[in-house]
């Protein structure tokens, strides 16, 4: 459309030039006749005049010559004028189809359209925006002026509302029928206008819906917010009148719910809270937040905060902040002690922050510069210091900024006006991020050592003066060389036995971090298997959203925790590898199909090229190995694809994993593998590692013998591989495969199980998952707690559930023993423990036991109760 209308003003454009054309030539042959008039008069009275006839004949030809050219020019002219004339009039035909054209056009769009000239009349306006108009009954004509239009709309009621739109000059207007359109506009190249009237009634209705949408959800999200709070929440009215309130404000100010439902006027329900209410009804009046701490009878101090409303009311809040309080009275007795001490230290002591203000002095440092105690605090440094020594101080001050420690002599005047050398040391106070808060200053006066020192230096050069014999100056150097040795030996005995000492110190705390591993494990297998039974139940979509992103959190603490345990209990040394041959196509298949949806996440390809080779290795170890170098992978990959696959070597089969990610400089290589060393990298996401994957697998190849390589090239990728010897042939699949498994897991139905656990929550667990699939559950705490529930001797049971770690010293093993005696026959027991000692692995398999380490995964032991029903079933002796 916007051609079309060019095009037509270009032969508009041309059409005037033409016409202008056609006036010069017309203006020119008028001038020409002219003048040939003149010169044929001039002749006619030049042959009255002249007597000699050639010279009349000889400028008549001339004459006649000039005419002849002149006739010719005009003739020339008459033949292109008629040729401008027929452009023209295709011209004109032209313009007349795009004028049609344009006029089409514009009715055919969507949007109301208005062209206004360059005196802001209308020119042309389509069908859409006489429709606007229809219900006030207003006919737009062409030549009514924008002004006029706007009067028109707000005379007539047709227009609401108007709205602009900051990031813009386009308006939004509500019409008085309730449709809502939207207003854009563009100059012309003549200077006109062009206004285009969107209809966006149905985006303002979906605006509207997901607004009201989004204020329930907040509403709600409010209230479970408000009940979840660790403090206490108090809304009260403008009419003074208790409107919301949470259970925490019930149990801090001891108000009855009964009595807080009755709405009961909020001076009424804190009578017994004089200093609240009043605290509450003084903020209100002001206006203003107001805080204060209220000290219960019982020793409890409540920190109570009045927010007032503006349409009246106010909000309080209470928090608990006893230990605060007391945390605080016991800084402040620290306080008192480090003042105490740093008072009788004989040095100058002081902090300046690092707006070069004191924050504390001691008691030497305030009577050197003659102040009162404490007057220099928030006190700048220039109080005691003038322009002189400050030119000297600041340099060492902005360098101890810098994060610097600094030392340096200075000569200083004392009270009493003598000149005294003073060594200062600037240490400066670094924040978590390494930026300077402020610097430690520490002031000793060594006047007198430096004395000393040079009476030492004259005394040694007059004997020096004195000494004459080079053998006595080699002795005297040799005996300090002695000395030195000594004194060396000494400091390195005294340094091996400190790092032994820490040694001794790091191994103590790795043990004893793998020792409490079962402990940290057990709420969290707790919370696994409840989130576990929760996403099988039906729910809302909203309720299951919620139940999945917690149970991604607890799977992100599992792996968290994981890995501070593994490393603890491989720096311990308590992991030992359980090698057996098996399929490294088992291994790579499942590792595989895990991470590839990861990597589509993340928008990346993972390629797996198999292989059906046999290895030697412990699975689970070497699982871990090749999890954290897809791990990292992924994390480092912006862009491209991942290879997992192998490569046949002469001494064991290559495990590998390819990158096209950032690549690792040459420098970094070796670092990678330390503790809580990570690259920085600019893939987007939020990283959660610990900087301890690589190490992890550092400690595990070293443990399972199998050499790492690493090699890359920095912008390109990087490929990570593992070195695994070959294993023994192992039996046809047919051999180890049964049924279907689908079919297989329909035994757990009304199949009849116990549980032993220590932990009640586990208990609880373990039967809301088990029940879900049908399983018939009766847990216990201990064996005493299971035969005070039911009688095993009497009780039909089909498989037996019991931790490892039991109370009173007690453990699995022996309370599945004791049960088992109870029994005429025999049951599988599948032991669950957090430990993974290789010991207790042979002894629950000598048992004839299954085993299955913490934390527990619902799939995995689904399928394992399955399988030991159906060996149950084919073997029920």
């Amino acid at each position: 459309m916007n051609e079309s209308l060019k095009q037509a003003q270009q032969q508009e454009h041309a059409a005037d030039q033409l016409q202008q054309r056609l006036a010069e030539l017309e203006q020119e042959n008028a001038k020409l006749k002219r003048i040939n008039k003149v010169l044929i008069e001039r002749v006619e009275s030049g042959s009255s005049q002249v007597a000699n006839p050639y010279a009349a004949f000889e400028h008549s030809v001339v004459l006649a010559e000039q005419v002849r050219e002149r006739t010719e020019a005009l003739n020339a002219a008459l033949s292109d004028l008629k040729a401008t004339n027929r452009k023209l009039q295709d011209a004109n035909q032209q313009a007349a189809i795009s004028h049609q054209r344009l006029i089409d056009a514009i009715d055919s769009i969507s949007d109301a359209f208005v062209l206004f000239d360059a005196e802001r009349r209308v020119v042309l306006f389509n069908n859409k925006f006489s429709d606007i108009w229809h219900d006030v009954c207003v006919e737009i004509q062409t030549g009514i002026t924008i002004q006029d239009i706007w009067d028109l709309g707000h005379e007539s009621g047709l227009i609401a509302e108007t709205f602009s739109e900051s990031s813009s000059s386009s308006k939004v207007f509500r019409l008085s029928n309730g449709k809502w359109f939207q207003m854009s506009q563009r100059s012309t190249m003549d200077g006109g206008l062009v206004v285009l009237y969107t209809d966006i009634s149905e985006l303002k209705a979906r605006e509207t819906a997901i607004r009201e949408r989004a204020l329930e959800q907040k509403s709600k999200l409010l209230q479970a917010t408000v009940d979840n709070l660790s403090q206490g929440v108090a809304l009260v009215n403008h009419e003074g009148v208790l409107e919301v309130w949470n259970d925490r404000f019930l149990e801090l100010t001891g108000v009855e719910e009964s009595t807080a439902e009755e709405r009961p006027p909020y001076a009424a329900l804190m009578v017994s809270h004089k200093n609240i209410l009043q605290h509450a009804l003084s903020a209100a009046q002001q206006g203003e937040v107001v805080a204060s701490e209220q000290r219960e009878h019982n020793g409890k101090v409540i920190e109570v905060r009045t927010h007032p409303m503006p349409s009246g009311g106010f909000v309080n809040t209470y928090t608990d902040i006893t230990e605060r309080h007391q945390y605080a009275e016991t800084l402040r007795e620290s306080e008192q002690w480090i003042r105490l001490i740093t008072d009788n230290v004989p040095a100058m002591i002081c902090y300046v922050g690092q707006d070069g203000r004191y924050q504390f002095t001691n008691k030497v440092y305030d009577e050197w510069y003659g102040q009162p105690r404490g007057a220099l605090n928030g006190a700048l440094i220039t109080k005691v210091h003038d322009a002189e020594q400050m030119r000297t101080l600041t340099p060492y001050f902005q360098q101890a900024m810098t994060g610097e420690c600094v030392t340096f002599e200075m000569s200083e005047p004392n009270l009493l006006g003598e000149e005294r050398i003073l060594l200062k040391s600037y240490v400066p106070n670094l924040d978590a991020d390494d930026k300077p808060l402020g610097c430690f200053v520490m002031i000793r006066d060594i006047t007198e050592r430096i004395r000393t020192g040079e009476e030492l230096r004259q005394a040694y050069q007059m004997m020096e003066q004195r000494v004459k014999e080079r053998t006595s100056e080699l002795t005297h150097l040799n005996q300090q060389l002695r000395l030195e040795i000594n004194e060396r030996s000494l400091i390195e005995s005294r340094l091996r036995e400190a790092s032994q000492e820490a040694e001794r110190a790091n191994l103590s705390k790795t043990k004893f971090l793998a020792a409490v591993s079962h402990d940290l494990l057990q709420p969290l297998n707790a919370a696994r298997l409840f989130t576990s039974a929760l996403i099988e139940q039906e729910m809302e979509q909203k309720t299951q959203s919620l139940v999945h992103s917690v149970s991604n959190s607890l799977e992100d603490v599992e792996s968290l925790l994981s890995t501070l345990v593994d490393i603890s209990k491989l720096d311990a040394g308590v992991v030992v590898p359980d090698v057996i041959s098996f399929k490294v196509s088992d291994l790579l298949e499942n590792i595989a199909n895990e991470y590839r949806q990861i990597a589509q996440s993340e928008g990346l390809d993972l390629h797996f090229v198999p292989c059906d080779a046999v290895i030697s290795s412990d699975s689970q170890l070497l699982a871990r190995i090749l999890r954290n170098f897809l791990s990292n992978a992924i994390r480092y990959t912006e862009s491209g694809r991942i290879l997992l696959g192998c490569r046949r070597r002469r001494h064991g089969l290559e495990l590998q994993v390819w990158d096209t990610g950032e690549g690792i400089p040459a420098t970094k290589k070796q670092e990678i593998f330390q503790e809580f060393k990570r690259l920085k990298h600019t893939h987007c996401g939020q990283d959660k590692g610990l900087g301890l994957g690589l190490a992890i697998v550092d400690k595990i190849s070293r443990v399972l013998g199998h050499p790492i390589h690493v090699e890359s090239i920095e912008g390109a990728g990087s490929v990570f591989s593992v070195e695994v010897p070959y294993g023994n042939k192992l039996p046809s699949a047919d051999e180890l495969h049964g049924p279907n498994l689908p079919q297989r897991l329909e035994r757990l139905q009304d199949a009849r199980i116990w549980i032993i656990d220590n932990d009640r929550a586990i208990c609880q667990g373990m039967e809301t998952l088990l029940t879900g699939w049908g399983c018939q559950v009766t847990t216990a705490l201990s064996v005493d707690d299971l035969t005070a529930k039911i009688d095993p001797a009497s009780t039909p049971v089909d498989l037996l559930i019991a931790d490892y770690h039991l109370d009173n010293g007690e453990n699995g093993i022996d309370a599945a023993e004791e049960i088992c005696s109870m029994l005429s026959y025999k049951i599988p027991v599948l032991m669950i423990t957090a430990n993974y000692c290789k010991e207790l692995k042979e002894e629950i398999r000598e048992l004839g036991y299954m085993l299955m380490n913490k934390p527990v995964k619902p799939l995995k032991l689904k399928t394992t109760l399955t399988h030991m029903l159906e060996v149950r079933e084919e073997d029920p002796v």
